[in-house]
């Protein structure tokens, strides 16, 4: 199904809908719809012609990151070196975890308001399911790691990173020195060892 383009002065509200919730999500701040409103200069009836529900804003402001991760895991897929592509893909998830406070409550949500959100955490955990299965075939990851894990992992990292607390350039250090460790732990030992 295809909706039509939005006229010029709707998809400039859209937009600054969007800008000031992306805002608020980088400050911390919950997303009220008539807060968003507010802020952005617009009338509440406008904000809920666009957004339904501060779900569906929320997995809108998410949205560019998890197309992100979407098309790094189709190239990681690429990756002939199945343990290069896995490492590949689990960095850069937890690297937009450090940097996109919308991800995790997105990530975390059991239902979505928005189909295109569904479709892309199915997306993303088919590619994680595929790139450690093909790590195990390879046997270069334990084989006891089942890919139900990556998703505690992932965020056991990134709960650890935050708590740790520091600059952004600081945390993706710290989540990259974390991750490494993880990995570490992960890698089957090579059978001559």
């Amino acid at each position: 199904m295809t909706t039509a383009p939005l006229r010029k002065d709707a998809a400039r509200n859209w937009d600054r809908i969007v800008a000031v919730a992306r805002d608020l999500v980088d400050q911390g701040t919950g997303l009220q719809l008539n807060d968003v409103a507010r802020r952005a200069g617009l009338g509440v009836g406008t904000v809920y012609r666009h957004f339904a529900t501060p779900e569906a804003l929320l997995e809108t402001v998410a949205t560019p990151c998890l197309e992100d991760l979407a098309a790094h895991g189709r190239d990681a897929l690429a990756d002939a070196d199945s343990w290069s592509a896995l490492k590949s893909f689990l960095s850069c998830i937890v690297e937009a975890q450090i940097t996109d406070a919308a991800l995790a409550p997105v990530a975390a949500a059991a239902t979505d308001a928005l189909p295109r959100t569904t479709e892309l955490k199915e997306s993303l955990a088919a590619v994680g399911t595929e790139l450690l299965g093909r790590a195990r075939e390879a046997a270069t990851v334990r084989p006891g790691l089942a890919a139900a894990d990556l998703v505690p992992l992932m965020c056991g990292v990134a709960h650890a990173v935050n708590v740790h607390g520091g600059t952004t350039a600081d945390r993706i250090d710290t989540a990259h020195r974390y991750l490494a460790t993880l990995l570490e732990g992960m890698h089957a030992p090579s059978p001559n060892a």
